[in-house]
């Protein structure tokens, strides 16, 4: 969400006591200095009773924590602590402040277990009326400041939110086990939302704040809310923030599909979906300045340097050179800022061909990889220019960055939107691909 969120004010108050909050969040940024990330508040910190937040993941140190207010702050904050920017993640808080033991009035529940384990777990008052479900303004995305402003917005993507006034419910109420033993969204949970209860599927791209309770509690957005195809149940690549090479300097942002650098030194990034097998098929430009290199690599060399004496690599780099550890021939075409590059790897084959501007390069040479494939992932090589290029990614969400593709191109696969056809057989990595 960056710096966008939803919000509503109650028009009258519902149960301050006894409520739930559910919800599925994929996180696109670890280590973020001191600064929290809120998926729910309600209140502000000026006021001085039960200002709430729920859940936030605190600073650099990545656990879950609620807050409330009661002229000082109690907090209930997760000795675990949960850094996977690669898959979603369910987050449940249900808080019934009339329980006998202060240990039943907050539960936090992680991916459909309760967590036992805190770092901080004070006590909450006993009948305790929070802000929450009173008539101040509440937050999905972000939270207010004592100031007044607005801030701790969620870095990261959020689907199936739901609150529940008057009741506190468990997570088998809103999630559910598939087929394969994933735990996915229940598609219309059985429960009664109470006067001020919400279900925010986000599937509405022009009201992401719709209300699919049957209670009309609408949001409103501020900022760019982004719709992606990335879902609990289809969980699509990214760029990995977590393992970058150690030459890079630069910033991830747009759900870890955007990169931009900050030195001249050379690095790579690596997608955080990887396979050995099956065809995959991506899209990226540089949005400004056009050093880079596309295609795949192994992990070495996602954690080495550009040219390590290990590892396998076939990248096309904008002079039009293929780059590979012993052998690089020159594809005779380059690219610049703006052209979209594809990428249609044959991990079967052990094979990459590209694309410029939907054409495959060279008469559609398949580059093959040097040596033992193994798993591989999508990469992009910063060949260590001065012009320090941003490059956006289109793993099959139909963005590159902020940008919707133009008009998106045939895919029999059905699996994902790109801006050109994808090659017959081909598909955008992600799970449901990978198990295609």
């Amino acid at each position: 969400m960056a710096s966008a969120y939803l919000s509503r004010t109650p028009s009258s108050a519902g149960n301050r006591k006894i409520f739930t909050f559910s919800g599925w969040i994929k996180r696109t940024t670890s280590d973020a200095a001191t600064a929290y990330s809120t998926l729910f508040s309600a209140g502000s910190d000026s006021d001085v009773q039960g200002y709430a937040q729920a859940v936030v993941w605190g600073d650099s140190n990545d656990f879950l924590e609620f807050t409330v207010y009661d002229s000082s702050y109690l907090r209930f904050r997760t000795n675990q602590l949960f850094r996977d920017v690669s898959g979603w993640y369910h987050i449940v808080v249900a808080v019934d402040t009339t329980q006998a033991s202060n240990n039943n009035r907050v539960k936090i529940y992680v991916n459909g277990e309760q967590v036992t384990s805190f770092a901080t777990y004070n006590t909450m008052p006993q009948n305790f009326d929070t802000s929450v479900n009173n008539t101040t303004v509440q937050k999905i995305g972000a939270s207010s400041n004592s100031a007044g402003g607005i801030g701790n917005y969620l870095d990261g993507l959020m689907t199936h939110v739901n609150f529940v006034d008057g009741t506190a419910l468990t997570p088998t109420s809103f999630g559910q086990s598939d087929s394969n033993g994933v735990w996915i969204p229940k598609p219309s949970p059985s429960v009664t939302y109470g006067t001020n209860g919400y279900f925010l599927k986000m599937d509405n791209s022009g009201n992401m704040g719709l209300d699919s309770g049957g209670g009309s509690n609408n949001f409103t957005t501020s900022g760019t809310i982004t719709q992606a195809k990335d879902t609990p149940s289809n969980v699509f690549a990214t760029l990995n923030p977590l393992v970058p090479s150690t030459s890079f300097a630069g910033s991830f942002s747009n759900g870890n599909t955007t990169v931009g650098s900050s030195s001249s030194a050379k690095g790579i990034m690596m997608s955080t979906l990887g396979a050995s097998s099956g065809k995959y098929y991506f899209e990226a430009k540089a949005t400004s300045g056009s050093a880079i290199a596309l295609g795949i690599t192994n992990d070495e060399i996602g954690l080495n340097s550009w040219s390590p004496s290990t590892g396998n690599y076939v990248l096309y780099n904008s002079n039009g050179i293929i780059q590979r550890p012993s052998n690089s021939p020159d594809s005779g075409t380059t690219y610049t800022t703006n052209d979209i590059i594809g990428v249609a790897w044959n991990a079967t084959d052990s094979e990459v061909t590209f694309y410029k501007n939907g054409t495959a390069i060279n008469s559609g040479t398949a580059y093959s990889v040097e040596g033992t494939q193994g798993t591989m992932f999508f990469a992009l090589g910063d060949t260590g220019t001065s012009s320090n290029p941003t490059t956006s990614f289109n793993f099959g969400n139909g963005y590159f960055g902020t940008t919707a593709v133009t008009s998106a191109g045939a895919n029999a696969s059905g699996n994902g939107i790109f801006e050109y056809d994808v090659p017959t057989g081909y598909t955008a990595l992600s799970t449901k691909g990978l198990n295609s």
